[in-house]
């Protein structure tokens, strides 16, 4: 069988059959704006809510005159018989594919874009699976990109509609990938990872993560390490534009959670000021899960009521000591981030401000990983035991660190 999808301008089309196969024929032409008339000697009660053209009579050869198209869907072998003796319409039988002169496809309809899926008659739940695997990729707004393309192609720029319509089916995600243990990884951020195309990755983001991703995916490290940044925020941002424009699927792949001391923000405000569609997963952060690693929990009843989370280092390696008087607050855990290198500095400014000496704190080395290390120490011996600890590395003050020994 030969066939070609076409689209019909204005058909009238004539539908018999008052039945549940017709009457799912008369919704989709109904929801197409088509001009069609039904006719049956009987419909069922849900034919009442359409408010189209019904006739209530038995069919006859004679009302096919001033129809292009016929559609029987009484699933009568006689009516069939009387259509296809004295055919001059196109007809389209249900179920019965090689009887049919037309088929109706599963339909996308988006004002002047419509997108047709055809089986030949075959089979529409066939149709109808890929009709509905295709509307997940299409933009929600393509109708108003369509319209405005039709504008730019008047205007005789082609490039610019190809380039635009590219942009309009990127997707880009900021996926937190947790602290180095795929196992640790959300659902939604494993199965996101296995859609895209492209995938931008730090240093943070360990080979048993990358190790998910399928090998069609491409692969760009954009890591910063203290003192040798491959690549500056602007230019990370630029890439992930760049691949974007392609109309590709883009992660953005960062330890821990995009929202925290990551730079997400920062990443998907640049993107969406833009046109482009940005979604955030979610990942566990270190400073809650990564603590928890070395059985230190951030509350606890008699040990901490709350508790804070800050980053040792600011924009442009500035160093933020400015949580210190944090330490001063009885019962609350602080939580640091990229504070490692910083530790000499936080000791001396913490003891020039009366924090006690005794204070207790825990370091927290590649949490989650095989490599983990932890130390237990004290604000007076700080810095010393922080020398043979290696980045990333999570900082906790407070008496939950007591907690260590009993949960670790």
């Amino acid at each position: 069988m030969n066939s070609l999808p076409i689209l019909l301008k204005n058909p009238k089309i004539l539908l018999i059959g008052g039945g549940k196969v017709s009457l799912h024929k008369a919704k989709v032409l109904s929801a197409n704006n088509i001009d069609f008339r039904v006719i049956s000697l009987e419909y069922i009660d849900e034919f009442e809510d359409l408010h189209i053209e019904k006739s209530l009579k038995k069919f006859e050869i004679d009302d096919t005159k001033g129809f292009e198209y016929v559609v029987n869907a009484t699933g009568s072998k006689d009516v069939t018989n009387l259509l296809l003796e004295q055919k001059n319409f196109l007809l389209n039988v249900v179920d019965e594919p090689k009887l049919c002169d037309f088929f109706f496809s599963s339909l996308l309809n988006y004002g002047k874009l419509k997108i047709a899926i055809s089986s030949d008659g075959v089979s529409p739940t066939v149709t109808q699976v890929v009709r509905d695997e295709i509307k997940k990729i299409i933009p929600d707004d393509i109708e108003e990109i369509t319209l405005k393309q039709i504008a730019n192609r008047a205007l005789g720029k082609i490039d610019t509609i190809k380039k635009d319509i590219k942009s309009s089916f990127s997707q880009v995600y900021l996926i937190g990938c947790g602290l180095g243990d795929a196992e640790l990884l959300t659902i939604k951020a494993y199965k996101t990872m296995q859609i895209v195309d492209v995938a931008l990755y730090d240093q943070l983001v360990t080979q048993e993560i990358l190790d998910l991703l399928p090998n069609s995916v491409e692969q760009v490290f954009v890591g910063k390490k203290k003192g040798a940044h491959s690549k500056s925020q602007e230019e990370i941002n630029e890439l992930i534009l760049s691949y974007a424009q392609k109309g590709l699927k883009v992660a953005r792949l960062k330890s821990g959670d995009p929202y925290i001391f990551g730079r997400g923000a920062e990443e998907a405000m640049d993107l969406i000021q833009k046109g482009y569609r940005v979604e955030v997963i979610n990942g566990l952060s270190s400073s809650i899960a990564g603590v928890a690693t070395a059985g230190i929990p951030v509350t606890a009843r008699d040990y901490a009521t709350n508790f804070s989370v800050v980053s040792a280092h600011l924009k442009n390696a500035k160093i933020n000591l400015d949580w210190i008087e944090l330490l001063h607050i009885q019962n609350h855990t602080t939580v640091v981030l990229m504070g490692l290198s910083l530790s000499e500095h936080i000791q001396k400014m913490a003891l020039s401000k009366n924090v006690d000496e005794t204070l207790e704190v825990a370091i927290i080395s590649n949490a989650s990983r095989e490599n983990q290390k932890v130390k237990i120490t004290t604000l007076k011996n700080l810095h010393k035991d922080s020398k043979d600890m290696q980045s990333p590395a999570v900082m906790v003050f407070g008496k939950v660190v007591n907690l260590h020994s009993l949960l670790s």
